[in-house]
């Protein structure tokens, strides 16, 4: 199993960001067009992404520094739900926020496409959590037409 890794810069406090990986209305701001979630260990994890599935469940939260959640898609055999972790660390800064992704357990052939979504993602967070609109997302995995 394969490791992505990457970090962005918000120009927001921790217990702001927090809030973006947390509720359903800040996680959507940012990632997916639906999301249930239950942030506590055990609760539940589904934010549909690009028509995509997203499932699992919350494994850490620590308020405001630390989300651990478990990741799949719904019907995947390649990366069925609860077969990656993705970790979430806050680190407060002079002029925010640094989030700090690992997303671990992935499959080798899946770390391309969830590199490239991530990158899309953080980038999308960094504006909705610092107060900005990201804008319509009609990011599509690699390889899909949009």
């Amino acid at each position: 199993m394969a490791e992505y890794r990457d970090s962005v810069e918000i120009a927001a406090p921790p217990e702001t960001v927090f809030d973006y990986l947390v509720t359903e209305a800040g996680m959507t701001a940012w990632m997916g067009q639906h999301a249930t979630l239950d942030p506590r260990a055990g609760g539940l994890f589904a934010v549909d992404v690009a028509g995509h599935p997203i499932r699992g469940r919350y494994v850490h939260v620590e308020r405001p520094v630390r989300v651990v959640v478990s990741w799949g898609i719904a019907g995947s055999e390649e990366l069925p739900p609860g077969t990656s972790t993705v970790e979430f660390r806050l680190v407060p800064t002079g002029a925010g926020t640094r989030v700090d992704l690992t997303h671990s357990g992935l499959p080798q052939a899946a770390v391309a496409g969830h590199a490239d979504g991530w990158t899309h993602f953080l980038a999308r967070i960094a504006v909705a959590a610092a107060g900005g609109d990201p804008g319509a997302d009609r990011w599509r995995p690699l390889g899909e037409e949009p």
